[in-house]
């Protein structure tokens, strides 16, 4: 028995679309996540990008449980002493509706050069509208 470790050569990389109309912030975030890693294919090895790139759209449609849409607060540094910002859900959607479920995904992901390489994969889009149609993306 030997254990298969994947080459830079067997990487196959495909483009998804989703649907983000009435699904939880949270748990898409996490498929999102898991599909960007490759987690989902049979040839998942850690250390190389084997994810597929994804496509959301409907994103303003997206959907957050409990109390979320009013307590959830997004915070963060300007590096200076009291530099503390701080802006609520409801504020965050207004200006920018896909910055929740960049963020979330971003979490999830690895903090390193992998980490990063995979979240430019990540395209977040308004509307049914998206300009990847040349990506030839399958439904996920």
């Amino acid at each position: 028995m030997k254990t298969h470790v994947a080459r830079k050569e067997d990487i196959v990389s495909d483009w998804i679309i989703i649907d983000a109309k009435n699904q939880v912030l949270g748990r898409l975030a996490s498929k999102i996540a898991g599909i960007l890693r490759g987690k989902n294919k049979a040839n998942y090895s850690p250390h190389l990008p084997m994810g597929d790139g994804v496509i959301v759209i409907n994103i303003e449609k997206m959907a957050v449980t409990g109390k979320k849409e009013k307590n959830k607060i997004y915070h963060h540094h300007s590096g200076y002493p009291g530099g503390v910002k701080s802006i609520s859900y409801e504020k965050v959607i207004l200006r920018k509706p896909d910055f929740p479920l960049k963020t979330a995904v971003k979490g999830m992901l690895p903090k390193n050069r992998l980490g990063r390489k995979l979240f430019l994969r990540l395209k977040v889009y308004e509307g049914e509208n998206h300009p990847h149609i040349a990506q030839q993306p399958k439904k996920g």
